[in-house]
């Protein structure tokens, strides 16, 4: 039987897409969940317009995607942890961790699965890269210094004696030239998974 989507259905496809399931599966599930309609000529008129408003939407996502990714692109976020004399952490700093003190500093809300890197176990600056957007790929400097150096590198950053908060202060000013003036931090709610 051929079915119009009305939803995304996981395996089969997204809302518009028209489809050849079986008979059984088309009226025991997909129809009365509402998650499809039997494709007719009236129903095939409605699927373009679902289609049209999906690309709509869509393009919108990536919008604001693009804006999210260029407000982070080059933020520098700095955690205390306790360590080894190696450099080796007592544990790691966790993608959530990274999304959380993202938010705190920017505002944008990450799902932790969009910063592609596993926990990071040593000291030291790693570029954790995001995936948002398809116009830039932002990069988030993440800075792992010992528990009982944190106070004195915050102390440094702030005054600006390391090389590195010399260079974080370059580009953040680069950042800060390329964006617009008016721009704001806006909040990113992830759409909910459907399975």
């Amino acid at each position: 039987m051929k079915v119009i989507l009305l939803e995304y259905v996981y395996k089969h496809g997204v809302a518009g897409e028209v489809i050849d399931v079986a008979d059984g599966f088309a009226r025991n599930y997909l129809i009365p969940r509402g998650l499809a309609v039997k494709a007719t000529p009236g129903e095939l008129k409605r699927a373009t317009k679902l289609r049209e408003q999906a690309a709509v939407r869509r393009a919108e996502l990536e919008n604001r995607l693009n804006e999210i990714a260029r407000q982070i692109d080059g933020v520098e976020l700095v955690f205390g942890r306790r360590a080894a004399p190696t450099g080796k952490l007592f544990g790691s700093v966790t993608t959530q961790e990274i999304a959380e003190a993202l938010f705190e500093k920017t505002g944008a809300d990450i799902n932790r699965r969009r910063i592609s890197q596993q926990a990071l176990r040593e000291v030291g600056t790693h570029e954790v890269p995001v995936r948002l957007g398809n116009e830039i790929s932002p990069v988030i400097k993440v800075t792992i210094v010992p528990e009982q150096e944190l106070a004195e590198y915050l102390a440094q950053l702030e005054k600006g004696e390391t090389s590195e908060a010399a260079e974080e202060t370059e580009t953040a000013a680069e950042a800060a030239a390329d964006l617009p003036a008016e721009a704001e931090v806006t909040v990113l709610e992830e759409p909910a998974e459907q399975s």
